[in-house]
């Protein structure tokens, strides 16, 4: 997957969850577009898994780009 203005892809190994790419430390790509990435797949699949096991998921995006997530068990 191409992410905005990065001279390579990010390459996802879905089945092990490595992720491999080079931005050369910053100069082919700004890694805060690959740490949101990262936090919503990690967002997603928590969200996923809570409700494959029965339970109710809330999302809230805080004021600092950080998303919280409520899992309520049991209801």
């Amino acid at each position: 997957m191409h992410l905005p203005r990065w001279r390579y892809p990010v390459v996802c190994q879905t089945d092990s969850g490595r992720v491999a790419y080079d931005n050369y430390e910053g100069h082919w790509g700004d890694q805060s577009h690959l740490d949101k990435l990262l936090q919503s797949y990690a967002t997603e699949k928590c969200k996923l898994e809570a409700r494959r096991q029965g339970h109710t998921v809330t999302e809230q995006t805080l004021n600092d780009g950080s998303i919280k997530l409520t899992v309520c068990v049991g209801e």
